[in-house]
């Protein structure tokens, strides 16, 4: 899932955004329309949509009437548009927020480190319907829980908390079983069938934990 969803059709906004939001470990995608923003959301989950009004095609209220018709994700709209016409439409429409364009960076970061902190929990791992709780070492998939054995749930943790980023064999290995361990990288191969059977809608053909050939699997 992506931490947060840029939907902004100035590059130069978009990437500044992007740098700021990268720099505090946020997992960010970007999208300059309306229909690609839907498009991403619609695929990929967001914990939070930081979302332009004045868009080519599709406006932004349009995006966020389409958004809160299926889900409760944040949204916080930044806009040159500041009549309080507009503002009302955006916060009636069902954003969380919004700030006139130009923002403090500043200030929007403290905004959103509080809405991270308030709605998702430091100690939950949120991954759209997966969640896992890092205090009590549970895993729920759709508000049901997941029975893992110790292994296979460090092994879903390191691939969680490196989301969207390939991990070798060796590197998932050395952590979960430790580089001197007599066991066999095959165990690796074994417990990563187990957590697809546990996981994925279709284990032979996930959508969750997939294999990168030739180096090693990533978490999506």
């Amino acid at each position: 899932m992506i931490d947060i969803l840029i939907v902004e059709d100035n590059p130069e906004i978009s990437e500044t955004l992007t740098d700021f939001l990268r720099a505090e470990n946020y997992v960010v995608s970007t999208a300059d329309n309306g229909e690609r923003a839907l498009s991403l959301f619609e695929r990929y989950g967001a914990r939070l949509v930081l979302l332009d009004i004045m868009l080519p095609g599709m406006d932004g209220f349009a995006v966020c009437e389409r958004i809160r018709r299926s889900s409760d994700t944040p949204i916080i709209i930044l806009s040159a548009r500041g009549d309080k016409s507009d503002k009302l439409s955006g916060l009636n429409l069902g954003a969380d927020d919004y700030m006139e364009k130009p923002f403090d960076i500043d200030i929007l970061l403290a905004k959103i480190s509080g809405i991270f902190r308030r709605r998702y929990s430091i100690d939950e791992l949120v991954c759209g319907d997966l969640v896992i709780n890092r205090a009590e070492r549970t895993v729920t998939l759709r508000g049901k829980p997941v029975l893992l054995a110790a292994k296979e749930y460090e092994l879903l943790l390191m691939l969680a908390e490196n989301a969207g980023k390939t991990l070798t064999k060796e590197s998932l290995f050395n952590n979960v079983w430790g580089s001197d361990s007599e066991s066999e990288q095959q165990t690796l191969t074994v417990h990563i069938k187990h957590l697809r059977e546990k996981i994925e809608l279709n284990p032979s053909r996930p959508q969750r934990i997939v294999t990168v050939w030739g180096t090693g699997y990533k978490f999506q």
